[in-house]
């Protein structure tokens, strides 16, 4: 978690209008950093590999763009597909929402806006984690199989926006919280909201951030009017 000692989460209420919304998912909506941390241990045994080492490029990246850093026979989707669709079933208890995380879901779902979820995990993961944690099921979904390179790529978000009928449109607003996330929505053309649940607040503002939060708190979705969603960002960094 980021420290915000020296920081300040205190900018005015402002009120922004978009197109659409597309949202990452891990470290976004929900907390599965202990799950992650416990998978890459298990995993770090069976390659013979420190895990300290894997999670230090982990978050944020393909599981598929990992496991080739190591082991390249187990760089494939049934074998990444097994492993991230256990890890719910083996540590669904160790995951969470993020805050607002739950209310953020609802509330896209039922004001009609266009929206999705644009994700590092596979589907198995995502449909995994919506299960145990009860989460409004996205109807749009980018997962790691679906594109050919992952974050920083842009090219899942380009894909999302795809998704939600606005390939022609910039006027879109990405939810994120890692780095790479960031400078992928930043490179299809977006701004992009940062979420300082997982990283330094320095290294959300180097990735290209246009408004950093604590959580999904600051966060709302205040209605759709003639098709484009407005959202409410309070508390911002300043």
């Amino acid at each position: 978690m980021s420290t915000t000692a020296t920081q300040s989460f205190s900018a005015p209420t402002e009120t922004v209008t978009f197109d659409g919304i597309l949202s990452d998912f891990d470290g976004t909506i929900v907390d599965s950093t202990n799950a992650i941390v416990k998978h890459w241990h298990k995993i770090g045994a069976e390659l013979g590999v420190d895990p300290e080492v894997i999670l230090a490029t982990s978050h944020g990246r393909r599981s598929i763009d990992t496991m080739a850093l190591y082991d390249k026979n187990k760089a494939n989707w049934e074998y990444v597909n097994y492993i991230e669709g256990r890890i719910p079933k083996e540590y669904g208890s160790d995951a969470k929402e993020i805050p607002g995380g739950r209310d953020m879901l609802s509330a896209l779902e039922t004001s009609g806006a266009k929206w999705g979820v644009v994700t590092s995990g596979t589907r198995a993961l995502i449909d995994g984690w919506l299960e145990v944690l009860g989460l409004t099921h996205p109807d749009k979904l980018v997962v790691a199989e679906d594109v050919e390179l992952g974050k920083p790529d842009p090219r899942c978000y380009l894909l999302g926006a795809k998704r939600i009928g606005l390939e022609d449109s910039k006027s879109i607003v990405v939810l994120e919280d890692a780095p790479s996330g960031i400078k992928a929505g930043k490179a299809a053309g977006y701004k992009v909201l940062a979420l300082a649940t997982t990283h330094a607040l320095e290294k959300l503002r180097e990735a290209g951030a246009d408004w950093i939060v604590e959580d999904l708190r600051s966060v709302s979705v205040k209605g759709v009017v003639d098709g484009k969603v407005q959202i409410e960002i309070c508390n911002a960094l300043q």
